[in-house]
């Protein structure tokens, strides 16, 4: 029977400890990179990058297969604004003020009874206030802008009413589009223009503020009918007398704004929730 080898003793490693030594070095090397790192990193970018790495492993939006979330340096989410209801105030002075300006139009069309009743005046209430129309053949010959005499005495009518009122006024001058070449009027723009300002000046004359008033001239451009019949051209010829119900704004200086640099933006992945 064959004799057994003797065992042979394992050799004892005496160098083991370097193997933990090397991953104490690895780790105390990571360590000090990531501190090194932070310590570098933009404060606001850290703390953008925390908040979403909190919210990411908190499960604010941890399903399986979510969208990144995009989160931009500098650009808080929006709240929604709320809605203000109405100034109760205001909404009753400017129901008093349309009010009043009603009863303005209201004593200038008592005053004209008897153009009103003939067709040649009417009363139309629009967004901007309350506009009078007055037929040219009641105020100007044909091709003039002189007031015809018995036509003076019921403008002023009108401008003593809108005198005691504080609305501004409007007055617009409108003809057909038959053209005129004259030396006076070489268009239907100066003969409306000159029209508007006639009855502008005895408004201003009677007592009504000229601040108040203003004079345009529209030639042909704003028809209420068609030119093609007489009747049509009849109804366009007229002067037409705003009582404006919006009171003028103060004016607000527009400035240059310099275009803002685009936000760094972090996206960050949200955590997949654990099973």
């Amino acid at each position: 029977m064959a004799r057994r080898k003797p065992r042979e003793e394992e050799h004892e490693n005496h160098e083991r400890w370097l193997v933990s030594y090397a991953d104490f070095i690895t780790l105390l090397f990571a360590f000090f990179v990531v501190m090194y790192a932070i310590s570098s990193v933009n404060e606001g970018k850290y703390r953008v990058l925390s908040d979403s790495l909190n919210n990411a492993f908190s499960n604010v939006t941890g399903q399986v297969g979510a969208q990144p979330i995009l989160v931009t340096q500098g650009s808080p989410p929006l709240m929604p604004k709320p809605v203000g209801k109405p100034d109760k105030v205001v909404e009753q002075k400017k129901t008093e003020q349309r009010q009043k300006m009603k009863n303005v139009a209201k004593d200038i069309m008592d005053a004209l009874q008897p153009l009103v009743a003939q067709g040649k005046v009417r009363l139309l209430e629009t967004s901007r206030g309350v506009t009078i129309e007055i037929n040219d053949s009641v105020l100007f010959p044909a091709g003039q802008a002189k007031l015809q005499p018995a036509s003076i005495s019921a403008m002023r009518i009108i401008a003593d009413v809108l005198a005691r009122a504080d609305f501004p006024i409007t007055i617009e001058g409108h003809t057909d589009n038959i053209p005129i070449n004259t030396a006076q009027f070489p268009s239907n723009w100066e003969l409306s223009a000159l029209r508007a300002t006639t009855v502008l000046r005895l408004f201003n004359d009677a007592g009504v503020g000229a601040e108040r008033l203003t004079a345009i001239g529209y030639g042909e451009t704003r028809p209420l009918e068609t030119n093609t019949t007489v009747e049509g051209r009849a109804r366009n010829r007229r002067v037409s007398i705003l009582i404006d119900s919006n009171r003028p704004e103060e004016p607000t200086e527009l400035k240059e704004q310099q275009p803002a640099e685009p936000a760094p933006a972090v996206v960050v992945a949200p955590a997949a929730t654990p099973r």
